[in-house]
């Protein structure tokens, strides 16, 4: 059996007005608030963690990290069983391609939509294994013996030209006029005491890598990380979500 004690976060931050994320735990969507749970799970389950955020500077990417999130959980949970790696990543660019004209169908019929957009990196739990789903830059990060490493790659032009320094111009995003829209969807290994660590970029943005690191080593939840990024000035959005990944010592084997 695999349990998973998760704890997030979604904050509006220091300068902006209106919340843009929103996180998915499952069955549960969080904004402007915090939520903690433990899900015991075994070979035969699913389960779906996800953060969203609504591309800033367009017009309600509030609604489009809302309608994304949403159509997702449905659908996650709506697809066939035991499928092989290579026909649920079909079925989750399916998926994609869907929301996405979705989206941008809703910005045409309305103009208060017009342009909006998000970002998505979750982390799925399918029959015994666990998959990193990524579109933008928003970030998946293991925790393990203490070091701190980022699982998913940044679809932003700064990443395209091979710059460090991270900006929000992004190359690849959900809705909000890109005009390319893909899903990289990667097998994560993980072990007994992992963390796995979903953000947007309102954390990682105001708060380094290595302080993240010193933070979870001391004990930090996803509630402590976005009130790290907040004391940095909070600049945007910020919204985090904490996954500890423990495994009885009867359960199946979940790397493979």
């Amino acid at each position: 059996m695999v349990i998973l004690d998760i704890t997030s976060a979604s904050k509006v931050g220091c300068v902006r007005s209106q919340n843009e994320d929103m996180i998915l735990v499952d069955s549960h969507f969080i904004r402007n608030n915090e939520y903690t749970t433990t899900a015991s799970l075994n070979h035969e389950d699913r389960y779906i963690v996800a953060v969203a955020d609504g591309m800033g500077g367009h017009n309600s990417g509030d609604v489009a990290s809302s309608d994304t999130l949403r159509n997702l959980q449905f659908y996650f949970h709506d697809i066939p069983e035991k499928l092989h790696a290579g026909d649920l990543n079909e079925a989750m660019v399916e998926w994609l391609n869907s929301i996405n004209n979705f989206v941008e169908a809703k910005g045409r019929a309305d103009e208060q939509f017009k342009g909006m957009g998000t970002t998505l990196v979750g982390v799925l739990y399918y029959y015994g294994d666990f998959f990193s789903v990524n579109c933008g830059d928003s970030r998946l990060y293991r925790f393990r013996d203490g070091e701190l490493v980022q699982l998913t790659t940044d679809h932003s032009l700064n990443n395209m030209l091979g710059q460090d320094k991270h900006t929000n111009i992004i190359v690849n995003c959900i809705g909000g006029g890109c005009n390319t829209s893909y899903i990289d969807m990667v097998k994560i290994d993980v072990q007994a005491g992992d963390v796995l660590m979903l953000c947007s970029d309102g954390l990682t943005d105001m708060v380094s890598n290595r302080h993240i690191a010193a933070l979870m080593a001391d004990g930090a939840n996803a509630n402590t990380l976005c009130d790290a990024a907040i004391e940095n000035g909070g600049l945007d959005n910020v919204s985090c979500c904490m996954i500890t990944i423990n495994l009885r010592e009867d359960a199946f084997k979940i790397t493979r």
